[in-house]
């Protein structure tokens, strides 16, 4: 029992990233725009958390840092791919080079090269009620934990039940449709990437000023490309890729705590374990997959 318990409020921490991410993704190609700088908006989020947090002693204004710098990273893929129709492999690439640069020498620039790793401010673990009992380490999670279960059914009610949402699959869908009924087709996708971006900078914050309270260079480890996996993986449905997010973050949990019982397995193949299933699931859940018809179709107006 104390097992079970132990891996559950590990995959639910581990998961909080992922799920940021990904919801994050899931509005952008909902909106036509393959965003593969994913990864590089994690890692400046992250950053941008972390040095404001360490500079005003908020873990607060470091996660709104995190999100304004999102924002910026989306609006750029915003720029590349919408306003100047540029491939969305090759902007995706290119914002996630240009941040992950960005952010190193602004480290860099900050700190040098310390010998002790600086600290920031962090939010701390919410301490759950005393009757709980023995389910207690389950609820003492972080609050970002919290929000990003919310924003789940959130997402699901912008995307399904209101007219936004409804713009926003009407231009992933058919822009020129869309245009044609009036709808801006570049102000709804910037508007998308940019809650996008929003939401992938909180992701990377959450690594940051959370859970770790430090920046390292390998902070972020792949986890922008596992997002964009999970959102086919959902078939680019909030609920669904909650799924595949609780299914990596088990996976994690898993192979971690074999590792720290000393299974006789090598931990290079504990640490691809997660990534394996993904990879797996990804290619089941792949051949029915269902994407946004102008996924990755650059739209010029007539």
């Amino acid at each position: 029992m104390e097992l079970a318990v132990d891996l559950i409020a590990a995959m639910l921490r581990v998961m909080t990233p992922l799920l940021f991410a990904t919801l994050g993704e899931v509005f952008a190609e909902r909106a036509g725009v393959l965003n593969l700088g994913i990864e590089g908006t994690m890692f400046i989020g992250a950053l941008a958390g972390f040095i404001v947090a360490y500079a005003s002693g908020s873990a607060w204004l470091g996660l709104l840092a995190a999100i304004v710098i999102g924002m910026l990273a989306g609006a750029l893929m915003g720029l590349l791919t919408v306003t100047l129709g540029l491939n969305q492999h090759v902007s995706g690439l290119g914002t996630t080079l240009l941040a992950t640069g960005l952010a190193l020498f602004v480290y860099r620039l900050t700190f040098g090269a310390p010998s002790v790793q600086p600290k920031s401010a962090q939010f701390a673990l919410l301490q759950p009620p005393a009757f709980i009992g023995s389910l207690a380490p389950i609820f003492e999670q972080y609050s970002l934990t919290y929000l990003a279960l919310a924003l789940v059914p959130l997402a699901w009610w912008v995307l399904y039940r209101t007219t936004f949402g409804l713009n926003v699959r009407a231009v992933g869908e058919n822009p020129e449709a869309a245009d044609t009924a009036g709808l801006s087709v570049a102000r709804i996708r910037y508007s998308a990437l940019m809650i996008a971006g929003a939401l992938m900078g909180v992701g990377g914050a959450f690594l940051s000023i959370a859970q770790l309270g430090s920046f390292t260079f390998g902070i972020i480890a792949g986890r922008g490309w596992v997002a964009i996996a999970l959102v086919i993986f959902g078939n680019w449905h909030p609920v669904k890729v909650l799924w595949g997010a609780l299914l990596f973050g088990a996976l994690t949990a898993i192979q971690l705590r074999l590792q720290a019982d000393g299974v006789q397995i090598p931990y290079q193949a504990l640490l691809a374990l997660p990534y394996i299933v993904t990879i797996l699931a990804l290619a089941v859940a792949g051949r029915n997959a269902s994407y946004p018809a102008a996924l990755l179709k650059p739209y010029r107006r007539e």
